[in-house]
């Protein structure tokens, strides 16, 4: 990867621009920078969730996946690396499977709220879906590897799934949307 940051005011970018990790420079508004924008966004909005109360296990992995977003912008900021392994994507599987077993089927619609915890992973799940779409639309253009897109999926369920549990951490619940169809009893 390039070099590392030594100095944050460089005034390298006032004219557009930015460097990318092979030092190429390239317009801020390609697709490229979409996507790594939106990729340290959403490392940024599971950093405002860690500093809320949650389960040990919950909170070791958010650390880890804020760790699999730093690899996944930095494979992003140099064309044609790959740094995101596949086995991060069962890693995200595995816990999708763990955490889902926990909670009850869903027979409707959940709102994003509950906990200022569960909210705040309905955030971060909007903005995976961002970054997903932002990344899709960079693979559209340019080549990318298949780890980033799948990474970039899974953690959004992930992240769904996770505001559920942790909407039960004190004995809460989802909250429902108030679907008039089920209020008439149709199914």
């Amino acid at each position: 990867m390039g070099n590392r940051l030594t100095q944050i005011a460089t005034r390298t970018g006032d004219a557009g621009t930015t460097g990318l990790g092979n030092n190429q420079r390239v317009c801020k508004a390609s697709l490229r920078v979409h996507a790594m924008g939106d990729v340290d966004e959403l490392n940024s909005h599971i950093g405002v969730l860690l500093c809320e109360t949650m389960p040990a296990d919950v909170r070791e992995l958010l650390v880890e996946i804020q760790h699999q977003l730093f690899n996944l912008g930095g494979e992003l900021s140099i064309p044609g690396y790959e740094l995101l392994q596949p086995e991060a994507v069962a890693a995200l599987d595995a816990a999708l499977e763990r955490y889902n077993a926990q909670l009850p089927r869903l027979r409707e619609f959940i709102l994003p709220a509950g906990t200022r915890a569960a909210a705040l992973a309905h955030v971060c799940r909007t903005v995976a879906r961002r970054a997903e779409r932002s990344v899709v639309a960079l693979g559209n253009e340019e080549a990318i590897g298949d780890a980033p897109r799948q990474y970039l999926n899974r953690l959004s369920d992930l992240l769904f799934v996770l505001a559920r549990v942790l909407n039960r951490v004190d004995g809460g619940d989802d909250v429902y949307w108030k679907s008039e169809r089920l209020a008439r009893g149709d199914d």
